[in-house]
């Protein structure tokens, strides 16, 4: 009987122990396939997400996507060799801290202290006394653990620049969050990532976000401390096609001159637009003030877009009211009128003491005379005036804009622009509101990307082209993902005739040969345009806005500028007149180059 009583048990517990065995089997293979399956939509595993438990670091590359310039240069995402401490458990020996405290620039008791107390990766800020010290590849590899020259990615070159068409990325958890609510493939969006707010970065932000970042990183313990002899790794995206590139128009080294040129000359508050003559892409687009893209104050509007906000135009409106006098045939190219410097109502003058005298309508607009546009203002009507001004694409936005672009939304690529106005209110228009809008006042707005586009225009016998900022998508590896073509646009109203095109594009060398332009005779190529002086109160106190719009060189032009020098003294010099000339050379010997 005990004999089989043991054989009974021996049974039992192998029937147990195989029970148990299979269970056991069971549980590892389901954690083992759960450790590897797939649990978020970018494609991680448990597994991979205990492994990031572990891990801390430091980006090294945002993983967003690029900009260039039309000849493919890139302006962001510059890469520079900088040092990094991450958090050790030892520091090195004396001798080695005094080596890397010279390298750094700084003393050991500096360096000492600042890499004791570390408990995050640190960008040590003394880039120039390292660089000068580190000159090989060779030397870009450190033996010393916790202290790396790492490649380290800067989105923007420079820390000040009239370049807010290009805008700025900050950090907004909200729209991050909304992000992950609208497609589970975002999911793995930090909320910490940097999402595009202002210019370029704001309006291309959908292609822009890549598919993840470059981090430098080590290991740590459950207590967050540093484990030793595991040593910094580098982890990113591996891609064939992303993160893109988004191909601008502008010439990176015109813009570079430009702004360098209104830093010279002292323009405070303004812009600079340079458009190809021949379609109106923005060649070059500066703004005053420039911003910082790194400290971005919304409060002082520094990296508010001044090429693509509406300002009162002053004379260079009167290019819209003599087209309109000619398509409307109230008057003729031979007309002569008489100037006495009064418009003898409305308070209206003349510019100049004593007034013109008998001058003709293209000297009256070589001379910029009130008398003279007053007079066509006022046999004009609100709907003729209206009408011209939207055949020559104002009071309107002008960039590139597209209903249904690839991500299925609506893209308009300039971003902040305004549509300015030429009436408050039709309703109340008067004879007085027709002279005075004659003359670029009263309720008119313009930008500088319309004041340049209109020179376009003219160029291009009345045909109105919407300026492009982005002319290609490409993947990373150079292919394409999406070309966004040259764009015209055809008011309801039509074009103005080409006969007056070519009319006003004559009268705007008269300008320079023999107006108020005559300053502009010694440029290095024969110029055409129209000046103007708009009268506006800042803060109590009268101001004046300064325009040149116009084309050069004459007999083959390529090149089309708008200037705004704005809220200058009265009676001040005119500043326009002067960085008109200096783009004008600078675009001369970029065309010598070639």
């Amino acid at each position: 009987m005990a004999l089989i009583r043991k054989k009974r048990i021996f049974y039992i517990l192998i029937i147990f122990t195989l029970v148990f065995a299979i269970y056991a089997s069971r549980i590892g293979w389901i954690q083992y396939k759960a450790a590897f399956k797939a649990v978020t939509a970018s494609g991680q595993t448990i597994n991979e997400l205990a492994v990031r438990q572990r891990e801390e670091g430091i980006e090294l590359d945002s993983g967003r996507g690029q900009f260039s310039d039309r000849n493919g240069v890139l302006m962001t995402g510059i890469t520079r060799w900088e040092p990094v401490l991450f958090p050790v458990a030892k520091l090195p020996n004396e001798k080695t801290l005094d080596t890397l405290a010279s390298m750094l620039g700084t003393s050991r008791d500096k360096l000492q202290s600042t890499w004791s107390t570390l408990r995050v990766p640190y960008v040590w800020p003394y880039k120039e006394a390292l660089m000068n010290n580190v000159n090989g590849k060779e030397e870009r590899s450190s033996s010393t653990p916790g202290f790396e020259l790492m490649p380290y990615v800067y989105r923007y070159p420079e820390e000040k620049s009239g370049r807010q068409w290009l805008g700025f990325t900050s950090q907004r958890p909200d729209v991050i969050l909304k992000l992950r609510s609208q497609n589970k493939q975002n999911e793995n969006y930090s909320l910490s990532m940097q999402v595009g707010a202002a210019g370029l970065e704001k309006t291309f932000d959908n292609f822009l976000r890549g598919i993840g970042g470059t981090r430098a990183y080590y290991t740590v313990d459950g207590q967050k401390r540093p484990l030793t002899g595991i040593g910094i790794r580098v982890k990113g995206a591996n891609n064939r096609y992303y993160p893109l590139t988004i191909q601008t128009t502008i010439n990176n080294e015109i813009q570079g001159d430009l702004e360098q040129l209104a830093e010279k000359m002292g323009l405070k508050e303004g812009a600079i637009v340079v458009l190809d003559a021949k379609q109106g892409d923005v060649v070059a687009m500066v703004s005053r003030p420039f911003y910082d893209p790194y400290h971005v104050n919304m409060e002082d509007g520094s990296w508010s877009n001044k090429a693509v906000k509406a300002a009162v135009p002053g004379s260079i409106f009167k290019v819209v009211i003599a087209a309109a006098a000619l398509e409307e045939q109230v008057t003729n190219p031979n007309e002569v009128f008489h100037c006495s410097g009064h418009y003898g109502k409305y308070g209206l003058s003349c510019w100049k003491n004593g007034g013109h005298g008998d001058i003709s309508l293209s000297e009256g607009f070589a001379e910029s005379c009130n008398i003279v546009f007053a007079t066509l203002g006022e046999r004009l009507s609100v709907e003729s005036i209206n009408r011209t001004a939207h055949k020559l694409g104002l009071s309107r936005l002008n960039g590139w804009h597209a209903d249904v672009f690839l991500d299925g939304e609506a893209l308009s690529q300039i971003d902040q622009e305004e549509a300015g106005r030429i009436f408050y209110d039709t309703s109340k228009a008067d004879g007085g509101t027709l002279a005075q809008t004659a003359i670029g006042q009263r309720d008119v707005l313009m930008t500088p990307l319309q004041a340049a586009n209109l020179v376009v225009t003219l160029l291009n016998n009345g045909v109105v082209y919407s300026p492009r900022l982005v002319s290609t998508i490409h993947f990373k590896d150079g292919s394409t993902l999406a070309n966004l073509p040259i764009q015209s646009y055809l008011s309801r109203e039509g074009r103005i005739q080409p006969e007056t095109a070519n009319r006003l594009l004559g009268w705007m060398q008269q300008v320079v040969t023999d107006g108020t332009g005559r300053t502009l005779s010694s440029a290095k190529w024969p110029l055409a345009g129209k000046s103007g002086t708009a009268q506006v109160v800042k803060d109590g106190e009268h101001r004046n806005n300064q325009w040149f719009i116009g084309y050069g060189p004459v007999g083959k032009p390529k090149y089309a500028v708008a200037v705004l020098s704005q809220n200058r003294p009265v009676n001040s010099n005119h500043q326009a007149i002067q960085i008109f000339r200096g783009t004008m050379n600078i675009l001369e010997q970029h065309e010598q180059k070639k």
